[in-house]
């Protein structure tokens, strides 16, 4: 995305809805820019409707750029996923889809969220500390999809600069390796220039969760907001 400036008028109603924080006022210049390495082509500028002028240009991308929008822009569908923006099927739907067997845990790490953006060469960083474990990455996540090596978590070196306003590294793991995920992603942590949110899914036992109390135990704070999908109409999934 750019600003034509011939007809920016600098009013700076723009900077706010930048969620990367990506469009400046140069005042040196007099310009309202666009910063193009931060942009992470999510859209939301352009359409927002905020410019009076309408002065935001989406130009044409072409690989590894386009992976931008790929990943940030809800508007357009991933074309390896077929879904829109940077994730699969969410893990909520797991009452329904049978996604996660008993004994399993399906877990996602979300890079970037909230606000801040990720860096692809940090969303490798924490698949490859957390392949070691023996984690079973998604295969139609579209962070595997760049993976070369799924069993080192190892990434395309083309696109470890390009810069999404979030991306998942999801994978499921037996619930009893979940001691070691948590280690490696504590250790992982202070390596990464970015934040993250982590999501857990499982089948319930007696009506609790199992994964819940290996997360706290683990250090983590296991947040009250959870999701659940209570898969009203008919059941697809089988018991176990």
């Amino acid at each position: 995305m750019y600003i034509e400036q011939s007809t920016c008028i600098q009013c700076n109603a723009c900077i706010p809805y930048c969620p990367v924080n990506a469009i400046v006022h140069n005042k040196e210049e007099g310009i309202v820019e666009i910063i193009f390495d931060e942009c992470v082509e999510c859209g939301a500028c352009k359409y927002s409707g905020v410019c009076p002028t309408d002065s935001f240009v989406q130009q044409e991308m072409e690989f590894p750029r386009s992976l931008r929008s790929q990943f940030s822009n809800p508007l357009i569908s991933h074309p390896d996923t077929g879904v829109p923006g940077r994730g699969t099927e969410e893990m909520k739907t797991n009452d329904v889809t049978g996604r996660f067997k008993k004994g399993m845990a399906g877990v996602a790490i979300e890079m970037g969220r909230p606000g801040t953006g990720t860096r692809l060469y940090d969303v490798e960083k924490v698949a490859m500390a957390l392949a070691p474990v023996g984690v079973h990455f998604e295969p139609h996540n579209p962070v595997t999809f760049l993976m070369t090596d799924k069993s080192t978590g190892k990434m395309r070196e083309d696109v470890l600069n390009e810069k999404s306003l979030s991306a998942i590294v999801e994978f499921d793991v037996p619930q009893s390796k979940l001691p070691e995920v948590f280690a490696a992603l504590k250790e992982v942590t202070p390596k990464i220039d970015t934040v993250y949110s982590l999501d857990l899914a499982c089948r319930l036992e007696d009506g609790f969760n199992p994964v819940v109390k290996v997360a706290e135990e683990s250090g983590f704070k296991v947040s009250i907001n959870g999701k659940t999908n209570v898969g009203l109409g008919k059941p697809l999934a089988k018991e176990d």
